[in-house]
């Protein structure tokens, strides 16, 4: 949520950053500024009169003392009408606030001055790219045969059991999930992020402080008895631990690294590019999360990348870092890159990791701060990255990694896995 002084002093500056988003509604900025001077028009009134009942107050004891009790009487009726007045002011002030609540907090996070301009994914800017693309023989398999034929997923089970999207990985596939896990937590363990083993369900006021509420209300699976609501990512939890905490200086940065699965309705999917595991309503993903000052995020946005890099490099698969246009970046987020990894026999690059700096927009929504110097509380920032989400690492660790013996584990994953190949 962008601070209210933010409309007030730069609302060109808002503006610029919504178009660059084409983020359609601006009416709403005129809107929420024309809803705040009222708001403080009407405080400034409401603080006037609070101060004329504070000094009839004083005229009712005096003129009580002096035996002026009539006099007293109408000094009391004047008060009596100056707190109906109070009343009124409060109410309509109140609805102001939740008024200008409810229109701030549809408008997304402004963009880094660096995002570059673009509606579409294909605007995304190439940063760099690592690996070495594989070069796989003519009958080379796509993820989803290769799955079946080493009996490592089953597709069908999933969709008995719960739904299309619910795979159900058996044998070398499950102990493949697992060993992908306990390896990317034990690269950010060593990397300073503390492990965190967080529910799976949320309620909404975490939903809303990480911006899944109201944005993408409709992507979530919502257990509506209880009002909860199953996580998209890891991150809703971890960052909401510190909602409307005040952090000590030393404390920071904060570095927190988790396992979970996480769920997503993914609402009309479909066609060839979502075949196998290429988008699925449930997965396994492990997420780094760090929570540090504002002067300090992006020299951690650009640390959180190379984190991830690193795995991918370590995994040895060729890949690619976008920073993403302002058409594609999300709601909340100030600056993305995503990284996505070559899919030898789909011949196709697919998204396998997001990490993104926040700033202080889901620091306003949640409240976490930290003293300055002055002993004046200020937002910190939040950034959170895929570290990594595993079904299109493994359908591109298959299929680039297949040979007419089987597949080739990475020797880092060799000793998670305990086998150097899959037959």
């Amino acid at each position: 949520m962008l601070p209210i002084q933010l409309f007030r002093q730069n609302k060109e500056l808002v503006l610029q950053g919504l178009a660059k988003k084409n983020f359609r509604e601006t009416e709403l900025v005129d809107k929420i500024i024309a809803s705040d001077e009222r708001r403080r028009e009407l405080q400034v009134e409401h603080d006037n009169v609070a101060a004329l009942v504070n000094s009839a107050s004083k005229q009712i004891g005096q003129l009580m003392a002096k035996g002026e009790k009539e006099a007293a009487e109408k000094q009391k009726k004047q008060v009596a009408s100056y707190k109906t007045q109070i009343k009124e002011l409060v109410q309509t002030i109140a609805e102001l606030e939740q008024q200008i609540h409810n229109d701030i907090v549809r408008i997304p996070n402004l963009p880094h001055e660096s995002v570059p301009l673009g509606k579409t994914p294909e605007e995304n800017e190439v940063v760099r790219s690592g690996g070495t693309m594989p070069q796989l023989a003519e009958q080379k398999l796509p993820h989803w045969e290769l799955m079946e034929k080493y009996k490592l997923m089953d597709l069908a089970l999933g969709n008995k059991i719960t739904g299309s999207g619910f795979p159900v990985f058996t044998g070398q596939g499950a102990r493949l999930q697992r060993a992908l896990i306990q390896y990317f937590l034990d690269h950010n363990v060593n990397a300073g992020y503390t492990e965190i083993c967080p529910p799976f369900m949320v309620n909404e006021d975490s939903a809303y402080g990480t911006g899944q509420l109201p944005d993408k209300e409709g992507q979530m699976y919502h257990v509506t008895a209880d009002g909860l609501y199953l996580i998209p990512t890891s991150e809703v939890p971890l960052t909401n631990i510190y909602r409307d905490e005040i952090i000590a200086d030393s404390d920071l940065p904060i570095k927190m690294t988790a396992y979970s699965p996480c769920f997503r309705r993914e609402a009309g999917s479909y066609g060839k590019d979502v075949r196998g595991l290429n988008r699925v309503h449930q997965f396994d993903k492990v997420e780094v999360v760090q929570i540090t000052k504002a002067t300090d995020s992006y020299q951690t946005l650009e640390e959180m990348v190379a984190h991830v890099e690193q795995l991918l490099q370590a995994l040895e698969l060729p890949y690619r870092i976008l920073r993403l246009c302002g058409g594609d970046i999300s709601f909340t987020a100030a600056l993305t890159y995503d990284f996505e990894v070559y899919s030898a026999a789909q011949e196709r690059w697919l998204e396998v990791s997001s990490v993104s700096n926040f700033e202080n927009f889901q620091a306003n929504r949640m409240k976490i701060r930290h003293r300055d110097e002055n002993g004046k509380t200020q937002l910190l920032h939040t950034l959170n990255g895929s570290s990594l989400a595993l079904p299109r690492i493994i359908a591109c660790l298959l299929e680039n990694n297949q040979t007419t013996e089987g597949i080739n584990i990475p020797a880092v994953l060799q000793p998670y896995f305990g086998k150097d190949i899959i037959k």
